[in-house]
């Protein structure tokens, strides 16, 4: 797992800065945008992209999403 992946032709990280953000580029990194922020979820540490679904490890457990980070849900 990591800190960023790269998931068809977008690279999706966490906010370096707010762990609490995903943000999503489609120039290489060049300039990020924020796809998801919210506190529901806690601090994001680790992304994973399985193929279906990205999971992220976060301060409050395992969280899936499988709209390319828009929204996560609780892994149970």
């Amino acid at each position: 797992m990591g800190q960023m992946i790269q998931r068809g032709k977008e690279l999706i990280r966490i906010n370096p800065s707010n762990k609490q953000k995903i943000e999503y580029s489609t120039n290489d990194g060049r300039s990020w945008s924020t796809r998801y922020s919210g506190s529901s979820c806690g601090d994001f540490n680790d992304l994973n992209d399985n193929g279906k679904e990205i999971l992220g490890m976060t301060s409050k457990g395992l969280y899936y999403s499988t709209n390319d980070g828009r929204s996560w849900s609780k892994r149970s």
